[in-house]
């Protein structure tokens, strides 16, 4: 990251640009145009294409900022997942051990931050719940993006948090489930196949059309571009919607286990 802002920084000065100059160039505030420079924030792709045309350079920052070395690239994605979020057209979630994040209440989010081992302190289990409450603000946008969820029954039925907070997620889940723009469906426990064994994954639709997929693992996250793979994961999303429960089936569970709560 420091030696791409220091990249950055050469072809602005090569071509006799202040911070600010550039900024105005590439739609970006100066601020960002600093933390790029000193590698204290990563430069996405997209805005990398943007400084090489304003800088007139044949790609090399673009090539950077698409080959960043795997030990970077984790938190590059994540951040870069988040923005392309906020933008989204549309969202497809695969979730197998916890509500998604864009469905939590804010106890339910509360409870799956302080779950995470090593414990990383009240005070960064607050910071990380406040920003997952404000990714939900796309939500509310006056029109919203199209969200499917497909969620494995299993995450219905933990209590994260406590009785309270569970029968509050749950819910906030059902009346999500009305919600004209959200598909809400159950892939229920005891099939004897299911697509989804590999792991939880989101699909993401760009203003621009792009479709991208987005993982988490144990110790890090995935942004995939590749339209091959994301083709696959495309496939199995749609295998997992003709495996889980219809959108009234799942309310009827949602239902149900509101009931029993």
């Amino acid at each position: 990251m420091k030696m791409i802002g220091e990249q950055v920084a050469t072809g602005r000065i090569a071509k006799k640009l202040t911070q600010s100059g550039l900024a105005d160039l590439v739609n970006m505030d100066c601020e960002t145009i600093a933390s790029i420079e000193q590698g204290r924030r990563v430069l996405m792709p997209d805005i990398a294409e943007r400084m090489d045309r304003a800088l007139g350079l044949p790609g090399v920052l673009t090539v950077a900022a698409l080959r960043m070395p795997e030990v970077d690239m984790i938190p590059a994605w994540a951040e870069e997942y988040f923005e392309r979020e906020r933008e989204a057209l549309a969202l497809s979630w695969f979730n197998t051990t916890v509500i998604p994040g864009l469905l939590q209440t804010e106890a339910y989010a509360r409870a799956v931050l302080s779950c995470r081992v090593p414990f990383v302190g009240a005070e960064k289990v607050e910071l990380r719940t406040a920003r997952r409450m404000r990714r939900q603000e796309i939500l509310q946008r006056p029109v919203p993006p199209t969200l499917s969820f497909v969620i494995w029954e299993a995450a219905l039925r933990d209590r994260l948090g406590g009785d309270e907070v569970h029968v509050e997620q749950l819910r906030h889940l059902r009346a999500c489930a009305d919600r004209m723009a959200i598909s809400i469906q159950v892939l229920p426990l005891g099939l004897t196949a299911q697509a989804g064994l590999s792991g939880s994954f989101i699909l993401l639709e760009t203003p621009e059309f792009q479709r991208l997929a987005y993982s988490e693992t144990q110790r890090g996250s995935v942004l995939v571009r590749d339209p091959n793979e994301v083709s696959i994961l495309t496939q199995k999303y749609a295998m997992l919607r003709s495996q889980a429960l219809n959108v009234t089936a799942s309310k009827g569970l949602l239902d149900r286990l509101l009931g029993e709560s």
